[in-house]
């Protein structure tokens, strides 16, 4: 089918992992009556075709240099396999025969037609390779959670992410027989492989590399070591990309919750940073002759797709009215350094408001000023909005990233009690109507906070989250394991107190706020039976609660059951915080003093205020999903990444 742009709201789009880019065509996902499924759009005629028609949706996706246009067919559970047909429709294919399901590792296909995937199951990671559309052969098979991260040019070698910390960081395979041509990473410093240029008789692969707290641009070439940029240094997480001369690369930056865009040339060591206006790059990429891409929102702003030649690109719809609420950033001092906040506060709203602490996933990922429904639908209620960047998250350098003075968990909990605390005494927040409402291991976050700190919090919705440290370990994926482990130094047998010191369950006794938990049946990262367990001690113990399941996976698709979860989420903090409430005797809550709007606050203590909306300078160095494809970042969004969230 074909259709005009505008009736479609762009959720990712995407390129292949390596070819000869055509800036005419392109893949993406976007609304379908709901769900998310795949289309492609052809820049010349601005028309977008639906591509796939699927009752869970359909996310992954990409278009190869050959104008064939890739998706992963999966279950709820998250097994399935690549499909691909023409740009243009036709037949549908198996990307390779004889492959059986497995979890979505990576897809790379060569300009040529050499295809390689990558795919999960319980023990570990099977690459294949062979021609689009042909019988599969193995290449290797990997007793570790890893990512296919790129195909060379000639779809001879392939480049493959482990851990980032370990001497399997990314090693390098040869496609026909699976031999080993490199292994790079090390224990003490972190590596990641963000795939070859695709640049004709160049067989470069593009790095990062964490050292010495920052994070560096890095290259290898076939017979020689790892080659560091240190010129190319940053104070926080990056992700790149390389430019159609092969030369030179496009870094995305994310620093304090915004992104700033730089272009390296490797020639001419010179790094020059892009005028953005304030907010996030979602996705950036560059076509030969300079037209550059991007996907750009802002917490005011929905996401909106550019190109600096004017190439028409799928065009999201406006919304009827402007996004509600005022912006402000808050940093509260900290033992570890300053605890930054993103604050939204309804307009025209008088004292203090009920306040919902929205608690992102991860930990290594971070809250951005991006446009979030969530945050709209809250604010557009009345409510004020705090999204805090706790220790661990991305976006603030590797030693905000590696704190956990007071323990997994615990210290993130210390700092959404930091960052509670400012609120009140701001008379932003109303201390007698806050919530936290967090999804994966921000509801991990939200049940432990509950627990940890009962007195602080009035209300909790905890999404599909982590109750059990100990049985979620146990039954979880073979990745989220291995990621608690390096958490906690440890399995839950080797370190017990540990596990339950920092575990919901232990703390389910304290529980005094009332509690909503939306569940999925077939989540695999954070498995049910934990979460049935937790709900039945609640009912034991007769605390408040109620409990909404989804017969969905960890990442659900169809638009139908995420709004059912935030309906329910919404009327629930309705109730809780304002509909059962009777007015305080002692006026505490009414009448207490307000410092914003009305004072400046670029004036006050660790606060810049509302956002503006103007070009990051150029000469500023201080130095995601996407417009065109899936991208692999260092630390933050990347598939090397399994982190809950």
């Amino acid at each position: 089918m074909t259709a005009p742009a505008p009736r479609y709201r762009v959720f990712r789009a995407a390129l292949p992992e390596v070819c000869s880019l055509d800036p005419t065509r392109m893949a993406f996902t976007a609304d379908a009556d709901g769900r998310c499924e795949v289309f492609t759009w052809d820049t010349v005629t601005a028309t977008a075709r639906q591509v796939t028609d699927r009752p869970g949706g359909t996310f992954h996706c990409s278009v190869d240099a050959d104008a064939h246009v890739w998706w992963f067919e999966e279950d709820t559970h998250g097994f399935g396999r690549w499909r691909f047909q023409p740009f243009e429709g036709g037949p549908t294919h198996d990307g390779l025969r004889g492959v059986p399901v497995g979890q979505a590792r990576g897809l790379a296909v060569s300009a040529g037609g050499a295809v390689a995937l990558a795919l999960g199951d319980g023990e570990g990671t099977t690459v294949y390779g062979g021609r689009r559309g042909g019988p599969a052969r193995r290449v290797t098979r990997l007793p570790y959670h890893a990512s296919l991260t790129g195909i060379s040019t000639e779809g001879d070698l392939l480049a493959v992410g482990g851990q980032a910390r370990s001497p399997y960081a990314v090693t390098v395979f040869r496609t026909s027989d699976g031999a080993r041509v490199a292994q790079l990473g090390e224990e003490r410093a972190a590596l990641w492989s963000l795939g070859f240029t695709s640049a004709a008789g160049r067989r470069d692969l593009l790095l990062v590399r964490e050292h010495a707290g920052r994070y560096l641009l890095a290259t290898w070439r076939p017979g020689e070591p790892v080659r560091t940029h240190a010129w190319a240094g940053f104070d926080t997480e990056i992700t790149a990309r390389w430019r159609p001369d092969g030369r030179s690369v496009l870094i995305r930056q994310d620093r304090h919750g915004r992104s700033i865009l730089h272009r390296a040339d490797l020639d001419t060591r010179t790094l020059t940073v892009l005028p953005t206006a304030p907010g996030t790059l979602l996705d950036a990429v560059e076509h030969a002759g300079g037209d550059l891409h991007t996907l750009w929102t802002s917490t005011a702003e929905p996401p909106r797709a550019t190109s600096s030649a004017g190439t028409p690109l799928p065009t999201l719809p406006r919304l009827p009215d402007p996004v509600p609420g005022v912006s402000y950033d808050v940093w509260t001092p900290g033992a570890d350094g300053d605890l930054h906040t993103l604050v939204t506060l309804p307009e025209g709203a008088r004292g203090p408001v009920p306040t919902v602490f929205l608690v992102h996933g991860g930990p290594a990922d971070h809250d951005r000023d991006a446009y979030d429904g969530t945050v709209h639908s809250l604010v557009a209620s009345g409510f004020g909005v705090a999204r805090v960047n706790y220790r661990g998250s991305t976006g603030y350098g590797p030693a905000w990233r590696a704190a956990m003075t007071e323990g997994v968990g615990l210290t993130q909990v210390a700092d959404l009690a930091a960052a509670r605390a400012d609120l009140v005494e701001r008379g932003w927040a109303d201390p007698d109507s806050l919530a936290l409402w967090g999804t994966s291991w921000g509801g991990y976050l939200t049940l432990l906070a509950l627990g940890v700190r009962p007195g602080l919090w009035q209300a909790g919705v905890a999404v599909k989250p982590v109750a059990h440290l100990a049985r979620a370990h146990a039954t979880t994926t073979p990745a989220l394991r291995a990621l608690d482990e390096r958490l906690f130094g440890g399995t839950p047998d080797e370190l017990p107190e540990a596990y339950a010191r920092s575990s919901p369950h232990t703390w389910l006794p304290d529980l005094r706020a009332p509690l909503l938990i939306v569940a999925a049946r077939h989540d695999a990262k954070c498995p049910p039976g934990q979460i049935d367990d937790y709900a039945a001690e609640l009912t034991k113990r007769q605390k408040e609660h109620d409990l909404l399941w989804l017969d969905t996976g960890h990442d659900g698709y169809d638009g139908a059951d995420h709004v059912l979860a935030l309906r329910t989420a919404v009327l629930f903090l309705d109730r809780t915080l304002r509909g059962s409430r009777t007015p305080r005797g002692d006026g505490a809550s009414r009448g207490r003093p307000r410092t914003t709007p009305t004072a400046s606050p670029a004036a006050r203590r660790g606060e810049s205020g509302p956002t503006e909306r103007k070009p990051v300078p150029a000469g500023d160095s201080t130095s995601h999903h996407s417009t065109e494809r899936t991208t692999h970042h260092a630390e933050g969004h990347h598939q090397q990444r399994p982190a809950r969230g």
